[in-house]
């Protein structure tokens, strides 16, 4: 019988890849894009970590007085709790109000490897050089595992695929970190996948369950990757074994070619998308459009003027339903009022999705009348291209803005200096400087020492 390690797969293809990346593999492109997605995480997760269904997290993680721990709650002081716990409540934090990055794999990278990286990276006590190195292997895992599943067709059997591939990205990045071999970063990649999940149904009610996808996939890549170190053996087959590999149980368009295509030499961190605005990532092309829109046409909008969008397929399933106000989540994964926000207010940014403002009887009713139809050229573009475009008739004529690229995008990107000013748009009791220019300078620091700037960061 043949050594079933010896067996070549694709998940121990990337098990092997992961075991053996170091820094000094990493393109100089691809160290800039960790140190710039690593201070818009942070920032994004000091923000979240104000929202309730953080505080309710939190006080489940630790119900009672904080005690000494291993990793450090991003905002607090010292750390209170165990690695797995302090990824799950930081990468809920980072998730919890839709700023967080995101790629056009139809997921959010951020959100999930960052907090189990750091959470790790401070529970080992690693160098700025092992966690960019980590950084880019989750990235890099997740994003591929997305791409294997085919994301749009995934998406349309209802994953979120955040949960669903998350898990694997944040085992690489901690099996990284750990300096696990081969075979037991095969075995931590299938522990991962095994726990992947997440599920739109949050869509029915706005509910915090999608808050929750991001960081229950950053904890269980932790405790995959620890388990595994322990010898807890994992399915070294978890992609394409035929029953129950995460391939065909996921999608029914899948394609194994895309895990390890190009493995080393192109990083699909680089494409990443920094979000501008704090809703649904298939929206945001529709909010640079709007905002066009709105300088053309003038201001103050007119709430009465008939309004048109097009979508492909997938944001009509995923954003395209009747705007009813609920919740916050509710009102960034709706189409109809991040436009009807956009046009009026002029941004999509959280003071639009405060209580009052998603409830408000005027703009809820322009968000209905809102007309969503279905453009199929926008199906050949998507998920490759987030365009859009948005229509308003004025003066009996239609005048239409297309976008292509959403601000944000790698074709149009957010560089490191908007990503600083978005830190301190959003945090404005913190004085963000100095936790700047550590993050860009990670490589040269302890991991600890960014945390502790992070905790004293308060103004006065």
């Amino acid at each position: 019988m043949n050594d079933p390690r010896q067996i070549q797969s694709p998940t121990r293809e990337l098990a092997g890849w992961v075991s053996r990346l170091r820094y000094a593999d990493l393109p100089p492109r691809t160290r800039e894009v960790v140190r710039i997605v690593l201070l818009d995480t942070l920032g994004c997760g000091v923000y979240g970590y104000t929202t309730p269904w953080a505080k309710m997290l939190l006080k489940w993680a630790r119900p009672d007085a904080p005690g000494k721990g291993e990793a450090t709650v991003w905002g607090e002081s010292a750390p209170s709790l165990r690695a797995s716990d302090a990824a799950l409540v930081n990468g809920t934090s980072v998730h919890a109000f839709e700023l967080d990055d995101y790629h056009q794999a139809k997921l959010h990278p951020g959100a999930v490897v960052i907090p189990a990286a750091v959470a790790m990276a401070e529970k080992l006590g690693s160098t700025g050089e092992q966690l960019v190195t980590a950084i880019a292997a989750g990235y890099e895992v997740m994003i591929r595992t997305s791409l294997a599943l085919n994301p749009s067709a995934a998406r349309l059997r209802g994953w979120h695929l955040t949960g669903v591939c998350g898990p694997f990205g944040a085992a690489a990045a901690c099996a990284s970190l750990m300096g696990l071999n081969e075979e037991q970063t095969a075995w931590a990649l299938g522990l991962g996948g095994t726990q992947g999940a997440g599920l739109w149904a949050f869509n029915a009610d706005g509910t915090m369950s999608k808050r929750l996808h991001a960081g229950k996939a950053a904890h269980s890549g932790v405790l995959a990757a620890e388990l595994a170190q322990l010898g807890f053996t994992g399915p070294t087959q978890i992609y394409e074994f035929h029953d129950g590999g995460v391939l065909k149980a996921f999608s029914d368009a899948s394609d194994p070619a895309p895990l390890t295509r190009d493995l080393g030499k192109v990083f699909h961190l680089d494409t990443i998308s920094i979000k501008p605005y704090s809703c649904c990532g298939s929206t945001h092309s529709y909010v640079d459009a709007a905002l066009e829109l709105r300088r053309k046409l003038g201001t103050p909008w007119d709430a009465k003027r008939p309004v048109r969008v097009g979508m492909a397929k997938v944001v009509d399933v995923q954003c395209g339903f009747d705007y009813v106000p609920s919740s916050a989540l509710n009102a960034q994964m709706s189409l109809r009022y991040v436009v009807a926000a956009a046009l009026t207010e002029g941004q999509a940014l959280p003071p639009q999705f405060s209580d009052a403002k998603i409830a408000d009887p005027g703009l809820t009713a322009f968000a209905r009348r809102i007309q969503c139809e279905h453009d199929p050229a926008l199906d050949k573009l998507y998920p490759a291209r987030f365009a859009a475009w948005v229509a308003a008739e004025s003066n009996g004529k239609w005048e239409r803005v297309d976008v292509l690229d959403p601000l944000g995008s790698a074709a149009n990107p957010v560089d490191a200096k908007g990503v600083v000013e978005k830190f301190r748009g959003i945090n404005p009791q913190l004085a963000v400087d100095d936790v700047a220019k550590a993050v860009f300078d990670i490589e040269r620091r302890p991991v600890k020492q960014v945390l502790d700037l992070l905790a004293n960061a308060r103004k006065g």
